[in-house]
Formats: structure tokens, C-alpha cells, sequence
């Protein structure tokens, strides 16, 4: 957006900044959240301070410097806000959870360490959050943040020290910051939706089993490799010749991975479904839904502690519904997922679950290219948390702005 653009909505703003700001309490500081979100939405490069201040005509660099790095409004009290105006709104069919990685230089940002960097697609130098986003088929926005604290920060009570960590946050597991957020998300009020998550979180047995256990369906991606066993596969006891502890119940063929169990049943068990039109017409695949029986240690070791010990387990691992896609022009399946929704869920409502994280991607671009989330130089704790804040505050005004059949055209 040009000057005149950002000008034109001053008013607007202004009523959406004294809405989602108001428990900050001093006005120039809510003054400067309002500076702070037009220089973010003002076309330029750079989205970090010293450049918005330049092109704002009000902008002051140390004002917003203080504002950001120094002052102790809660950003999570903002998020609450921002999340309970624009949810609504956007009537999510889903919520997302994914992480995104910032590329960092040096040692001394706060949470930085050499880690899996999905901007760069390698091991980097990098920060990492993980983020819950509410979508539908045609808006999204950010609820939550966390920043993922690599262990090494745990023991570095320098670097703690000069980026500010609080004592009470330490490193811990992504899935589990995932469950933070959907917890937090809850207790605001929100109403949960079907989680969706790629195979970084769906892979983890723990991860599916507390959703399981908070209620919540789900449609998360696994890997090929995932071991399961057919739906119909049943454990068995050997004979017991009188002697030492009695054989336990157990399945004596090995459970298979996913890439071999899926296509068992060649191609022309698959069905054509449409998920979406996308900007080239509707956007179809094969699909099959499958019911298995997830295999692996964590599963096993789950299912014993829910039977309450070993020996009062029967040894049947509890059914899955999996669904999978096989392209027409791929030789074999290609995507998997694993969900808590009954088998005899319509298939094209499956695939189209699977397939919204799409919506989250797009999430990243507007706030990376646009509104400047990775833009930011400072090192602090609490600088990184209210930038990604005000980012997302941004990013929720354009799209409040965007689906309001009264606003002028382009938003």
C-alpha cells in the first residue's frame, strides 16, 4: 500500500487499534501500535524499525524502538483480542498448526541455534516458532505464537540474560507448544476446530494421543514409513506349555509401512476427489480411505498404559482411519494421512481437510514478503514476541478489511 492508501484508513485503524490495544493502558503507547501497523502495511522493503520510521511522516525510531524492545505491554493480552475480533470472522472449517523459521547471523538473538531452517531448507543458523492459525477456504489468520527454545539455551544463562528469556520458559518439545497453543486458543474462548499439522507433528504418536484425550478430531500428515497393521489383523496367544510366565497376546505377522499397505489394493481402489478451484480450475486427486491399525513402540506402550498395565492388555492396538493419495501420473501413493474421523467420512471432505494448510503457506508469504515477520533486528525476548504481535495484528486488520463486503477495493 502506497501513503495514500495507508492515509485513507487512518480512521478505520485507529477504531481497530483502540479495540485490539486497549489493555494497554497509556494512550501514547497505543499511539505508537497504531504508527507501528501502518509502517508495516506501508510498500517498502525493509519492514524493520529504522525504515518505517523514515517513510512514516509521524515515524520516530526511538519512540518505536522503546515501544517495541522495551516496553512490558502483554502481547498476549493483544493476541487474545485480535484472535477473539477476527476468528469469528473468518468461520474457520479448521485450525492449523505449523512452524516457520527466521535465518539469523550470529549467537546472541534470542532462541537462535543451528537447527532444521524450512526458509533455507537445510541445517542453519536460525530461530524457529510455532504457530496455530485459524482458516477456512478463503481467509486465515495467525491465533498464537511460540518461540521453540533449542536445549542448548537451557544451560546458557548468559545469552538468557542479555535476550531476556524469562526463568519460567525453557526448552520444550514443538508438539507440545503445539498443544500450548491449542490449549490457550481454548481457554480464550475460541471454539476448537478439526486440527490440521504436517507429518512433523503427525508423526508423533504423543501428539495425536493428547488430542485424542482433549477431544479434538484431527487430520495430520505421516510419513511412507509409518508402520501399521491391517484393520483385520488380530493378535494371537501361543500355546502355553505349563511352564514360566504365559506368552502374551501379540500380532505375529510384522506390521508394514504405509508405502506397502496403502496400495495393496492397486490403483483402481482409488476415487477421484475434488478438494478446491484453484486459480487453473479445481484442483482433484486419487484418494482411498483406509482403516489400519497403527503399529510402533509409543503406539504399543499407549495402548498398555490405557488398559491399565500389561497384563491387563488384550494386545489389539486400536484402529486409524488413513487416508492416502495416489496422482494419476505417480507410480504410487504420494501423501498420507492419519485421522480421527470415521472411515465412512464423505472423501471429498477428507482431502479437502488434508489439503487446507495450503492456506497457511499463503499466511507466511503475506506476513514474510509483506508485512515484514522476518524483518525484524532486534534480540530480545520480548522484542521478537511483540513484533510478531503487531505483525499479526497487520495481518488481521487487511484480512478483517478484505472479507467486509463494504470496503472499497483493493484491500
Amino acid at each position: 500500500m502506497d501513503l495514500g492508501e495507508v492515509e485513507e484508513l487512518r480512521g478505520e485503524l485507529a477504531a481497530f487499534v483502540a479495540e485490539v490495544f486497549a489493555s494497554v493502558s497509556r494512550r501514547d503507547q497505543r499511539a505508537k501500535g497504531d504508527c507501528y501497523l501502518r509502517g508495516l502495511m506501508l510498500d517498502g522493503r525493509r519492514k524493520s524499525i529504522q525504515p518505517m520510521a523514515e517513510r512514516l511522516p509521524d515515524g520516530d525510531m526511538q519512540a518505536l524502538q522503546q515501544f517495541v524492545n522495551q516496553s512490558p505491554w502483554d502481547h498476549a493480552a493483544v493476541l487474545r483480542a485480535v484472535a477473539v475480533k477476527t476468528v469469528p470472522v473468518v468461520d474457520p472449517v479448521v485450525w492449523v498448526i505449523d512452524d516457520v523459521s527466521f535465518p539469523k547471523d550470529g549467537k546472541m538473538s534470542v532462541a537462535v541455534a543451528r537447527q532444521w531452517c524450512g526458509a533455507l531448507g537445510k541445517q542453519s543458523n536460525c530461530q524457529v516458532a510455532v504457530s496455530l492459525h485459524a482458516a477456512s477456504d478463503t481467509a486465515s489468520v495467525p491465533i498464537s505464537w511460540r518461540l521453540f527454545v533449542p536445549a542448548e539455551w537451557d544451560q546458557d544463562a548468559e545469552r538468557r540474560a542479555k535476550a531476556g528469556v524469562p526463568e519460567e520458559v525453557g526448552h520444550r518439545e514443538k508438539w507440545r507448544l503445539a498443544l500450548d497453543l491449542i490449549d490457550e486458543a481454548i481457554a480464550w474462548g475460541l471454539t476448537p476446530r478439526v486440527i490440521v499439522a504436517d507429518a512433523g507433528y503427525g508423526q508423533n504418536t504423543a501428539f495425536r494421543q493428547a488430542l485424542v484425550e482433549r477431544g479434538l478430531d484431527f487430520v495430520v500428515a505421516v510419513r511412507a514409513d509409518e508402520s501399521a497393521h491391517p484393520h483385520h489383523a488380530v493378535p494371537t496367544v501361543p500355546d502355553w506349555n505349563g511352564r514360566g510366565r504365559k506368552p502374551a497376546a501379540r500380532y505375529r505377522t510384522p506390521a508394514l509401512p504405509l508405502k506397502a499397505l496403502a496400495p495393496a489394493e492397486g490403483r483402481k481402489s482409488y476415487r477421484q476427489a475434488t478438494w478446491r478451484k484453484g486459480s487453473k480450475g479445481p484442483m482433484r486427486s486419487r484418494f482411498k480411505v483406509h482403516t489400519v491399525r497403527p503399529a510402533g513402540v509409543a503406539t504399543r506402550r499407549h495402548a498398555i498404559a490405557q488398559a491399565g498395565g500389561s497384563t491387563a492388555w488384550d494386545g489389539v492396538l486400536p484402529t486409524a482411519t488413513l487416508l492416502s493419495e495416489w496422482p494419476t501420473a505417480e507410480k504410487a501413493p504420494t501423501e498420507y494421512w492419519l485421522t480421527s474421523l470415521p472411515a465412512d467420512t464423505p472423501l471429498r471432505h477428507l482431502a479437502r481437510l488434508a489439503k487446507m494448510r495450503w492456506r497457511i503457506e499463503h499466511d507466511y508469504r503475506e506476513m514474510k514478503h509483506g508485512l515484514g515477520l522476518d524483518h525484524f533486528e532486534g534480540r530480545t525476548w520480548r522484542g521478537w514476541h511483540h513484533h510478531a504481535t503487531l505483525v499479526t495484528a497487520a495481518h488481521a486488520f487487511l484480512t478483517l478489511r478484505r472479507l467486509d463486503p463494504k470496503a472499497t477495493a483493493p484491500a
